[in-house]
Order: structure tokens, then C-alpha cells, then sequence
């Protein structure tokens, strides 16, 4: 396993100089000049240029990479231009935010689309194998933040229940935060949950016209029991794949939902970071996400020996 796992860490370190490399080159091809939109308009050229040099942006573009990756390998990922604040503080404050909606709302979409899809591919082609997946479809379908502007307007605006606009950290507050994240995590595992529950049901489908579920019927186990301990663990793997796609997606930042919720997440970092041109914090926040997807679909892959024994960490 040990093995396994230094051969898989190894592996992502040209996927993540390759990242870096492109990200490093996409974010210098952003229109504007960091040094001019943070001095303003009014300074002069022999101002400009200045602020140019103390920021580095004077020097050749691979100069620049390799200052930068340097800086990055020690755990130094800059200074924001707009505030001034370390870029790897203000990812991980904001990280810290997307991580708590983003892993509960995923939970809570998994606990209730593996059964969900299970009952509906114990009852293929009959009338509640059709609602739940009309359901699931309809979930899948609708954009996340159309359906939080909708709960907002039900359970914010209508009936008071829940709060609007703010959010109030967990460690402040924990029964206050917690009201301002029943909206966004109840939106977030509504929308995912529609589309691991028809994932779930299509790889039980396929599970159950193996042989082995035929011998295991045909020697008297209950259907519930060929589910749960047959069909379950084989079908369940590619589900875990899905899972863990989507931990990589919505931890590198879910800005649409952070917007409508007001929530100071990671991606709504990055797009306020896009909008001043500030580099180092682009640059901070897309490496971070590269690396949280090779983290996550490091762990998946280790998962999965322990769903299918024939898989084998090699």
C-alpha cells in the first residue's frame, strides 16, 4: 500500500508543474496591469514603473515562473496585491469555509441517493423506479443558484425561518453559523444528490444481471440482503468515482453559490481576485485546486480495495 501510494504522489508531480505552468501563463494573459489598477490613475510613469519592479512584473516572463515556483515549494505562495495579506493564509481562511458546505452537503447527498438508488433499480420500469428518477432528473436539471435564489425566497423572504444575507463563522458563533449554512449545504446536496442517485441506480442495474447475483438469489438470500451485501459494494464504486469528481469541483470553489449566499468562500476569492488582477492570489487559488483534485482522487483510488476485493492497490 505504502508503494501505491509514494507511486501515485509521485505521478502528480508533473500533473501539478504542468498546472502551474499553465495557470501561471493564462493569468499573465488577463488584460490590465496589476501595478496600474493598484496605484490608480493619477500616478506617474516613473511611479508605475516602481511598483512594477517591487512586484516583479519588470523581469521576463520565465523568470518570473521560476521565482514564483521557487517561493511556492517553500509554502510561499506571495502577498496579495489588493490588501497586502498573504495569498496561502487567505486561501486556507477561505477554504475553510467552502470545506465545511462543500463535505457536509456531499454527505448528506450520498446517504440519501445510495438507497434511493438502490430502491429504484430493485424496482426497474414500475411506477416508483419512475418518480424517483423523474425526481432525480429534475434535481440534476435545475442550477444550483436558481434553486437557492428559490429557497431563499421561501424559507429567507416569505417565512422568516432562516437568514438572508451574511454569514457568521462556526467559531464565533456555532448556533448562529449554523443557520446561515442550512441554505446553501440543503441547496448544494439537493442538486448533487439528483445526480449521484442516477448514477447509483444505473451501476445497480448492471450489477444485478451479473451471474453472481443469480447464484446468490438462487440460493435463497432476500432481495434486500443480494442489495445490500451483493449489489452494493460492486455498484457503489463507480458512484465513488462521481463522489469524488465532484469533492474536487466544489472544494476548488463554488463561487455561484458562495455569491448567492454571501458566503466568504474560496471561489468567490478567485473571481474578486480575477476582477483586480491580482496574480499571486490566481495563481495561489487554481494551484490549490489542482491540488485538492489529485488529493481527492488519490483517496478514491485508495477506497477502492475496500469496496472490491479484486481490486488491488499495485
Amino acid at each position: 500500500m505504502l508503494k501505491y501510494v509514494a507511486k501515485r504522489l509521485l505521478m502528480t508531480v508533473p500533473t501539478l508543474f504542468l498546472v502551474a505552468l499553465l495557470v501561471f501563463t493564462l493569468v499573465r494573459l488577463i488584460p490590465g496591469d496589476p501595478a496600474q489598477l493598484m496605484l490608480g490613475d493619477s500616478v506617474d510613469q516613473a511611479q508605475l514603473d516602481e511598483a512594477r519592479r517591487q512586484m516583479g512584473l519588470d523581469a521576463p516572463i520565465s523568470t518570473q515562473f521560476v521565482h514564483w515556483g521557487a517561493r511556492v515549494l517553500r509554502g510561499d505562495f506571495g502577498v496579495s496585491i489588493t490588501d497586502g495579506q498573504p495569498v496561502l493564509a487567505l486561501i486556507v481562511e477561505r477554504f475553510k469555509v467552502s470545506s465545511v458546505v462543500v463535505l457536509v452537503a456531499v454527505s448528506f447527498a450520498v446517504l440519501l441517493a445510495v438507497p434511493i438508488g438502490l430502491l429504484a433499480a430493485q424496482q426497474q420500469n414500475r411506477p416508483l423506479d419512475l418518480f424517483l428518477v423523474t425526481m432525480a432528473t429534475i434535481l440534476l436539471s435545475v442550477p444550483s443558484f436558481w434553486l437557492g435564489l428559490l429557497l431563499l425566497l421561501l424559507f429567507g423572504l416569505k417565512l422568516g425561518w432562516l437568514p438572508v444575507v451574511g454569514f457568521v463563522p462556526l467559531t464565533s458563533s456555532f448556533s448562529n453559523g449554523i443557520l446561515f449554512l442550512i441554505l446553501p449545504i440543503t441547496t448544494l446536496a439537493m442538486v448533487e444528490a439528483g445526480v449521484l442517485t442516477r448514477m447509483m441506480r444505473a451501476s445497480a442495474i448492471e450489477v444485478q444481471r451479473l451471474e453472481y447475483i443469480t447464484h446468490a438469489r438462487a440460493k435463497g438470500a432476500g432481495e434486500w440482503r443480494v442489495l445490500i451485501r451483493h449489489v452494493l459494494p460492486n455498484a457503489f464504486a463507480p458512484t465513488l468515482t462521481l463522489v469524488g469528481l465532484i469533492l474536487g469541483n466544489l472544494l476548488g470553489g463554488i463561487a455561484v453559490l458562495e455569491t448567492v449566499f454571501t458566503l466568504p468562500g474560496l471561489g468567490r476569492l478567485l473571481v474578486d481576485a480575477i476582477f483586480a488582477r491580482d496574480y499571486p492570489v490566481v495563481q495561489g487559488c487554481l494551484l490549490f485546486t489542482a491540488l485538492i483534485y489529485v488529493l481527492v482522487n488519490l483517496v478514491v483510488d485508495l477506497c477502492y480495495p475496500l469496496l472490491d476485493p479484486r481490486v488491488t492497490a499495485q
